[in-house]
């Protein structure tokens, strides 16, 4: 009998969702098909390189529905896209005409609006700001404007008849309509909006960020008594996020089983106090957008059972020396377009308790071949005899010359002999990424800080065994008041087993605040005297960090320290093997100053063959 059920329960379904649905999904075009070409538009029109392309998440709307569509409990939620100082949202798919071509018009519409200056909007409301972008589009590019006459043409026949609307949202519709089509003359404002379908390529408000065609839903729960912490539904009533009080669950047990249908599932269950948490989390609005529910207990606990979820530095004893008191180090913030002086604090480091060793056994064999083949590289000097001058005398010459003068036959040759060559005069810092990423596990037994390890381990053998100058540095980071600089090795001290015990026993770190590791390792390779300075950093992500160091203000103060570096005459040159680093290096970097290494694996011997490229071609 129940299978009987399920089969009819799926056939109606099915049905239902047939009916409600009015995409046209033969046609439908992804943002990952588009991306590129949207990338390419946006920037060219003169978006902001640094804002990336992302998928905008659903978020739940009032829209006028069919009976189909009610019934099967569909369009509730809609993808609407927006822009920001760090992302251009698009929706991860648009399948709202037969036509794919028009479809793709959605996306080219969207990155072309979005390029425009924000002073184009400013001080008008989202609704008006949509309007007059495309006013602004068609101006700056009259040849956008058939384009744009052409969607509209396509799109109106696709919303809903006045007729079938609610009395109350037809005159709004026909404003709507006529906003569309004359742009000039467009009157309608956010309020205007309430309850009609937005129009899929026009911009606006991110989650959180003013209003929106966002439905309001009643919270399902009671009002919280007075004694329980204030709910911030006034500041926060674009979030996304629902949230309820809820009794405790009996901390003796460590799952919770949820029963959906016939179905169980399990979660782990910690039992944490957050309304006596008294931690402040910088990054808690943030996060709290993220989630779709947030439950938060009624009961306070003990203070003996509260817990931080933070990563803890480790102790004096467990810790690295420092060296020094630590350096203060400005930051850029691409807010206010200025140096923020003496904002991180970078500490040096050194590992005390790394003993020396030589290279592991399973590397001794990568270690004998990366040296034969370069020292076949080091440059050969030699002895240029008979010179006119030079730094010493060929005394053979001399003795001939003394007794030709005693014979009375005496004529000037050259005697002289001069050590000659080519040197390569080159230095090298070659700063690596420590951060916690690195501690997740390639293999079975291998994690990635072990493949870095091995790599840096056949560098330093390629460059000792080629004769350069060079040092190594390590960095991560928790917050801005707690840069770790390791020094494996700096140029003044010779490569010998106790560089190679520090670098065999490296261990992950915290997070990636790269700029500041930056700035301090292009005021130590600016001392040096070499006529060529190269910068190899070495990561395997992006920057970021536990407080505003992340998305767009990370990547911003990375390329301003690489842009210093440059203006110091150095070579700044990335290699990555994080597989999404095209969306954001290019931008730090150049298109030719990074370098993708698709597998990690691949590190140890990718490594110095890179460098051999470099230090031919710089």
């Amino acid at each position: 009998m129940f299978e009987v059920e399920e089969w009819v329960g799926g056939l109606w379904h099915r049905a239902v969702t047939r009916y409600a649905d009015d995409r046209y999904a033969e046609a439908a075009v992804t943002l990952t098909q588009m991306r590129k070409e949207v990338g390419v538009l946006y920037r060219a029109l003169g978006g902001e390189r640094a804002v990336r392309i992302d998928t905008a998440a659903e978020r739940p709307v009032t829209l006028p529905r069919t009976l189909w569509q009610r019934v099967a409990g569909s369009h509730r939620r809609l993808a609407l896209p927006y822009l920001n100082e760090e992302v251009l949202a698009l929706p991860g798919e648009v399948a709202l005409f037969p036509a794919p071509e028009l479809n793709r018009e959605v996306y080219r519409m969207l990155a072309a609006t979005a390029a425009l200056s924000p002073s184009v909007a400013g001080g008008l409301d989202w609704a008006q700001a949509a309007c007059h972008r495309y006013v602004a589009l068609c101006a700056a590019y009259p040849a956008m404007r058939s384009r744009y006459d052409a969607l509209i043409k396509a799109y109106l026949p696709l919303r809903i008849p006045l007729q079938r609307l609610p009395s109350e949202l037809q005159d709004r519709e026909t404003r709507l309509r006529n906003a569309l089509q004359h742009l000039e003359f467009a009157a309608m404002q956010a309020s205007d909006m309430d309850g009609l379908q937005p129009p899929p390529f026009w911009l606006y408000p991110a989650q959180g960020e003013g209003t929106g065609p966002v439905r309001r839903e009643a919270p399902a729960h009671e009002t919280p008594p007075e004694d329980k912490p204030p709910a911030a539904a006034e500041t926060d009533a674009g979030k996304k996020a629902q949230g309820e009080y809820v009794e405790d669950h009996d901390g003796d047990k460590g799952l919770l089983v949820f029963r959906l249908e016939n179905l169980f599932s399990w979660s782990e269950y910690l039992k944490l106090d957050r309304t006596a948490d008294d931690s402040p989390d910088e990054d808690a609005a943030r996060i709290a957008e993220d989630l779709d529910h947030l439950s938060l207990s009624t009961q306070e606990f003990g203070g003996g059972q509260r817990i931080k979820l933070n990563l803890d530095l480790p102790s004096a004893s467990e810790d690295d020396t420092p060296l020094g008191p630590g350096l203060y180090l400005p930051e850029w913030d691409y807010r206010c377009r200025r140096l923020l002086p003496d904002h991180c604090l970078l500490q040096p480091l050194l590992d005390h308790r790394a003993p020396p060793c030589a290279p592991p056994p399973q590397l001794r064999r990568a270690v004998k071949a990366v040296r034969a083949r370069f020292e076949q590289m080091r440059p050969m000097r030699f002895w240029r005899r008979n010179q006119a001058e030079g730094e010493e005398i060929e005394m053979e010459r001399w003795n001939e010359f003394c007794a030709d003068r005693i014979a009375g036959g005496a004529f000037e040759q050259p005697m002289f002999k001069s050590f000659s060559g080519r040197l390569r005069d080159l230095d090298c810092l070659l700063l690596a990424d420590l951060s916690m990423s690195t501690d997740a596990y390639v293999d079975n037994d291998r994690r990635v800080i072990d493949v870095i390890s091995d790599a840096l381990l056949l560098f330093s053998e390629a460059l000792d065994a080629v004769g350069d100058r060079f040092a190594l540095y390590g960095f991560s980071s928790c917050k801005r008041q707690h840069v770790r600089f390791h020094v494996i090795k700096n140029f003044a001290e010779p490569y010998t087993n106790a560089v190679r015990g520090r670098i065999v026993a490296l261990r992950p770190g915290f997070y990636t605040r790269i700029g500041a590791a930056i700035r301090q390792s292009t005021t130590i390779l600016r001392d040096q005297k070499a006529s060529r300075r190269l910068l190899l950093i070495l990561t395997d992500g992006k920057p970021n960090d536990l407080d505003l160091y992340e998305g767009r203000y990370g990547l911003e103060d990375t390329r301003q320290a690489v842009l210093e570096a440059r203006r110091a005459g150095l070579i700044p040159f990335c290699i990555t093997v994080d597989k999404e680093a095209g969306d954001y290096l290019p931008y730090l970097f150049g298109d030719k100053g990074y370098v993708l290494v698709n597998s990690i694996q691949r590190l140890p011997r990718e490594l110095p063959k890179l460098y051999a490229t470099l230090m031919e071609s710089k």
